[in-house]
Formats: structure tokens, C-alpha cells, sequence
């Protein structure tokens, strides 16, 4: 079935992102640039920094977009207790971050940027998740056995701390993953 008359381009080095966006049976055309800056004003609220980037992502490729493209760009990040959880530095910081997120509920919040030549359109989706106690083995057992490094707030719901620590998820497993392919998906139809 043809959702879009645009060549999709995904610019994102996920996995998941690339795994969710397949699942559509969309065809589309991988982009990354390196060294994109993740960075964003202080000033601005928590929830508007998903969009944000999304926004700041796809200005990287605009130069590059053809008439013929549109463009998806994407940024999630953690939300506890006033805190961004973006993706954690180091393994140490990978551990405080679960353990804050250990018997916690807390948001991830996805923002994505589709981009044309002739237009953009800027969504987000929130999703909910509690996490039940986990136990410094478990926290151990996970960063030992999986990469958190690249993920915000350090889990990969999809994995196995997923299956074992998350108790509960109020919204899109999927946004949850990084990428709220509903949501996407009804709007490249619109686009």
C-alpha cells in the first residue's frame, strides 16, 4: 500500500527507529550525518525538547533534501522528577539512571520533524512507564548483558530489563522505544 508519493529518507542511526519504521512496510532511504548537536537552550521546558531537536536535527539535512524527499528526524528523551534522562555517558551514569527509574514512573516524550522542501510538520507523543524496584544485581545484570548507551534514560524497553523491571505503560509501547510508528504513520499519510 503507497502511504506517501515522497522518497522517505530516515535520518537516525537506531535500530529500533529503522526496525519500527520496516514494520510499515514502508520503503525508505537511511541518513546519518555525524556529530549532530544534541544541544538545547536551557531555558526551555522539558517536554518541548523532544521537538526541539527533532526541529534541529533536520536542519543538518536541508541543504541535501531534494524535491522529491521528505525527511523523518526524531529525539526521545526520559522524563523523572524534573530531570532529563537523555542517553547516559558512561556505565556509572547508565547505573544512577536505572536506579533513579528503579519503583519510579516516569515520561518518555518522542518528538519527530517530517521534512520537504516545501513544508515540515513537528508532532510528539508521551507515553507513560513505571518501573517496579530493581535490585543492584539486576541493574548490574543488565548493563553487563546489554548496551544502554545509546538509549534515553538507559533501558531498552524492548529488552530484558523490559520484560523483567517495567511494570506498567500507560501509551504507545512503541514511543517508548523511540519511535511512535501510529503516530507517524497517519501523519505520512497527511503529509
Amino acid at each position: 500500500m503507497r502511504i506517501t508519493h515522497y522518497k522517505v529518507i530516515l535520518a537516525s542511526a537506531s535500530p529500533r527507529r529503522r526496525e519500527l519504521l520496516s514494520g510499515i512496510d514502508l520503503p525508505y532511504e537511511l541518513r546519518t550525518l555525524p556529530n549532530i548537536d544534541e544541544s538545547f537552550p536551557a531555558d526551555l521546558p522539558h517536554e518541548a525538547v523532544p521537538e526541539y531537536l527533532a526541529r534541529k536535527k533536520a536542519a543538518g539535512y536541508l541543504d541535501t533534501l531534494k524535491e522529491d524527499e521528505l525527511l523523518i528526524t526524531a529525539d526521545t528523551v526520559v522524563l523523572l522528577n524534573g530531570l532529563i534522562l537523555g542517553k547516559p555517558a558512561d556505565r556509572e551514569e547508565a547505573r544512577r539512571m536505572l536506579q533513579m527509574l528503579s519503583g519510579a514512573r516516569h515520561r518518555v516524550i518522542t518528538g519527530i520533524c517530517l521534512t520537504s522542501v516545501a513544508k515540515d510538520v513537528v508532532f510528539s507523543d508521551t507515553a507513560w512507564v513505571t518501573f517496579g524496584c530493581l535490585t543492584d544485581e539486576e541493574i548490574d545484570y543488565y548493563l553487563d548483558s546489554y548496551s544502554p548507551m545509546d538509549k534515553a534514560g538507559a533501558y531498552g524497553v524492548q529488552e530484558w530489563i523490559g520484560y523483567v523491571g517495567v511494570e506498567k505503560i500507560e501509551g504507545s509501547y512503541f514511543n517508548v522505544m523511540g519511535f511512535p510508528i501510529y503516530k507517524v504513520y497517519r501523519e505520512l499519510k497527511r503529509f
